[in-house]
């Protein structure tokens, strides 16, 4: 089984670097593999215009294809594990909706009030509010969780705060003009191009920190999967089980959904094509192997989206739809 384990993360490992290449040579201008090599070796030789779209755009893009692929896997394979439901994904606790009303209330609300977007964009900035939003969202239902004990309930609860939410959102769109309109519903599409060198490393930070708590969180993970009352019994706490799995969340989807909007599907179906893979249920093994699959996953989207000119939504809806159904289908008796 060792073996097995070590195999799949070593085939894992080369696809990802596979798929890397492919989707910086990929695109409206073509790349060759020499030139890409040059430039990531720091060959200043190559075409200036060259240099800048590896360097600057591809590569900036495909890291964060890269990170942010592995960053919602892991939130939702947390999620999944905590709520003891296969369909649970990292935006069931009010990230999405709590990151749509930030970017409302910027691009839509602001509108209204009589103020200029482009202040609000150099001072603010659309990633900013985006995170802000689910922060919140979540520092909220982080409260609550430490006075309910039911889990169940909890995630009710985050649910109704988010139809809550998106009902205000769905009454800002119909008071907005047409041009503050278009500019939100591209921003619901997600994009993995949008993010600039300098955030770039302010999103690799925050990933950083959220699969830090993830990988503290293995052991209180392992304890839930037999459920509450039985690691209650192994003196697990709870509460902070919850608290340190909800941080690792905000950190992780709501820092991507911030950067890139809400990209959807990616940590809902991935942490069950890491189990069907590695036929684990040990988070010391399906944590990375989950990371792993959803960044070789989200390159893929990223690379189809390419040759098609579709938004990176399109493509993870496609991919992760027909999983989710096999989900249903092989979990018939999901409440």
């Amino acid at each position: 089984m060792k073996s097995r384990t070590s195999l799949l993360f070593i085939l894992l490992g080369l696809l990802l670097i596979a798929l890397f290449a492919i989707d910086m040579v990929v695109g409206k201008v073509a790349i060759s593999v020499g030139d890409l090599w040059g430039a990531l070796c720091g060959s200043d030789q190559l075409d200036p215009s060259t240099l800048l779209i590896i360097r600057s755009i591809r590569l900036v893009k495909a890291l964060v294809a890269i990170a942010a692929g592995a960053a919602l896997a892991v939130s939702g394979l947390q999620m999944q594990t905590l709520f003891r439901n296969p369909l649970a994904g990292p935006f069931v606790l009010g990230i999405s909706s709590g990151a749509s009303l930030g970017v409302a209330l910027l691009l839509l609300g602001a509108p209204l009030l009589g103020l200029q977007a482009s202040t609000l964009f150099s001072s603010f900035g659309l990633a900013g509010a985006a995170w802000i939003g689910s922060a919140l969202v979540l520092l909220l239902i982080a409260s609550v969780s430490r006075r309910i004990k039911d889990i169940m309930v909890i995630l009710i609860l985050g649910m109704m705060l988010s139809s809550g939410i998106d009902a205000v959102v769905q009454i800002l769109q119909y008071l907005s003009n047409e041009g503050a309109l278009k500019s939100f519903v591209i921003w619901t599409m997600g994009s993995l191009g949008d993010v600039t060198t300098t955030q770039l490393w302010l999103l690799l930070l925050a990933l950083c920190g959220g699969l830090i708590l993830a990988v503290a969180a293995i052991k209180p993970l392992n304890l839930l999967l037999l459920g509450e009352q039985y690691a209650r019994t192994m003196g697990l706490s709870i509460r902070r089980a919850r608290l340190l799995i909800f941080l690792s969340t905000i950190l992780l989807a709501g820092t991507v959904t911030a950067f890139c909007g809400p990209v959807g599907f990616i940590g809902l179906a991935v942490p069950h094509l890491a189990r069907l893979l590695f036929r684990q249920a040990d988070h010391r093994v399906l944590l990375p192997a989950s990371a792993l699959t959803g960044s070789c996953v989200l390159l893929l989207c990223d690379i189809i989206s390419k040759w098609f000119t579709l938004p990176i939504n399109t493509i993870t809806a496609l991919m992760g739809i027909p999983i989710v159904v096999w989900v249903v289908i092989r979990h018939k008796n999901i409440a």
